[in-house]
């Protein structure tokens, strides 16, 4: 990527997305918003075979948030700054661009998760987390409010209740209690993070792509339907997964008594 903030390698179906500024912990300069559009547009090309997205952060940290030095933000708390123009322009397209990948995602924090750090989390159809890893809604310790998705989403994976006390008194929430919480999905020792992020993503990527694809779409939209809109969003679905070659070898697998070949078509 052209500034160097972020880290793209793609191999085997799989997309490693790293942050890579570890001296800041992967705080999100203007540099890594564009870095990250960047590597976006690769992911995104059908060309690019990719099947499954690891997103990850380099050295100590997963993202520790907005780079309050990094170019975002001019002369905070006057009259004339909009805190909330940076959010329109950049993160909320980058936001949407990862709700819409065709294909599963998979965050793998292994460090500080904090402010729209969190938020990047979130994302993820799978979380896992280092053991050492925390999250922290660090907003209001900066007199800002919650951005990046997360008042969204944190009510509908804990609850009001925890949602509003994570987002009110800005306490670390270690991995372990995320788990608890039913905030993530997996803790690993931090050494083996990544190995068992990859053992993952390689069962995704060799999975039925449209179908989880599909799937990953069918519970962005669970929220905002009601259960008739929702049973019609299935059947639209179900018709598109019924038309792949991999449903055809998914059949044809289950009478043969063998192992799927997905090929993600």
């Amino acid at each position: 990527m052209k500034n160097g903030k972020v880290k793209l390698d793609i191999a085997d179906n799989i997309a490693v997305l790293t942050l890579n500024d570890p001296v800041a912990l992967n705080a999100v300069s203007m540099g890594v918003l564009e870095d990250l559009i960047e590597a976006l547009t690769v992911i995104e090309d059908k060309n690019s075979g990719v099947r499954c997205l690891i997103f990850t952060g380099e050295g100590r940290g997963f993202c520790a948030g907005a780079n309050l030095g990094g170019g975002i933000s001019k002369e905070p708390g006057s009259s004339d700054s909009d805190a909330g123009d940076v959010l329109e322009r950049f993160y909320h397209p980058i936001l949407k661009r990862l709700r819409d990948l065709p294909f599963p995602m998979i965050t793998a924090v292994n460090g500080v998760a904090a402010g729209v750090g969190m938020s990047f989390a979130l994302m993820g159809d799978m979380i896992l987390a280092a053991r050492s890893a925390y999250f922290l809604q660090a907003f209001r310790r900066i007199g800002l409010v919650p951005d990046g998705g997360s008042t969204y989403l944190l009510p509908r994976l804990v609850g009001l209740a925890r949602a509003k006390e994570l987002s009110l008194m800005a306490e670390k929430l270690p991995a372990e209690k995320a788990l608890e919480w039913g905030l993530i999905n997996r803790v690993y020792d931090d050494a083996a993070l990544m190995d068992e992020a990859r053992k993952l993503a390689s069962e995704l990527a060799n999975g039925p792509t449209v179908a989880l694809g599909l799937i990953r779409k069918l519970y962005w939209n669970s929220p905002l339907n009601t259960y008739d809109d929702q049973l019609d969003l299935e059947r639209q679905s179900q018709k598109i997964a019924g038309r792949t070659e991999d449903f055809g070898e998914g059949v044809k697998a289950f009478f043969d008594k063998r192992p799927a070949q997905f090929r993600g078509k």
